[in-house]
């Protein structure tokens, strides 16, 4: 059996292999553990490059989409972050490390409930987490440099759109079906909006309303 160092290595070693090369991405990902997250069965694939079901028949994406994602964001150390889909709160984590500021927001409370636990272990100072539906983004706290989304919506959603700051950026799935999504990323310019794809990702629908639990 490797020891808890050589499966980090072996980790970020995966990361690199599958593309996520931004240092600073790269440091905010080993400094956030992800065997925090992950419960139950499912504790020792926790540095696995492998998406893991969490509760609320959510999950807790693969660690190079995460980084990819993160890495596509371009966060800047002054940035505001929205996050849309805390799920187990392990996006929001590495964010942490990057951002000046980060909300999070799911439509699931227990999710939030376990995810909050974490980051108060963590003692994360610079993170919000709210229960909302996240489609609507957070008016109150607009606008925002970053917009990242993990769950997939057909278009980008309006509000979110419109919470975006002129030159900002938002990262997100989109696509129709579980089968076809693209990751995309969003720039605002002075004139509108500029798209550009990524690669292709599955991720859960981007649901409206507060979830059942």
């Amino acid at each position: 059996m490797s020891t808890l160092a050589e499966r980090q290595m072996q980790f970020l070693f995966a990361l690199r292999s599958k593309g996520v090369t931004d240092a600073r991405v790269l440091t905010a990902m080993e400094r956030t553990d992800r065997a925090l997250f992950v419960k139950g069965h499912f504790a020792d694939r926790a540095y696995d490059d492998m998406p893991l079901p969490i509760a609320c028949g959510q999950t807790i994406s693969q660690p190079s989409v995460v980084g990819l994602m993160t890495q596509a964001l371009q966060v800047q150390p002054r940035d505001k972050v929205l996050e849309v889909g805390t799920g187990s709160g392990y996006q929001a984590a590495i964010l942490s490390h990057l951002a000046r500021r980060v909300y999070t927001v799911d439509r699931h409370k227990t999710l939030m409930r376990d995810a909050r636990a974490i980051f108060t272990k963590l003692d994360i100072t610079n993170l919000t987490a709210f229960t909302a539906d996240g489609s609507f983004g957070l008016p109150d706290q607009a606008p925002f440099d970053r917009i990242l989304v993990t769950a997939a919506a057909e278009d980008p959603p309006g509000p979110l759109l419109a919470q975006l700051k002129v030159g900002g950026i938002m990262v997100l799935p989109v696509g129709q079906s579980d089968s076809v999504q693209q990751l995309i990323r969003v720039s605002r310019t002075e004139t509108g909006f500029e798209y550009e794809e990524i690669r292709p990702v599955r991720f859960v629908p981007l649901l409206e309303g507060l979830g059942k639990d």
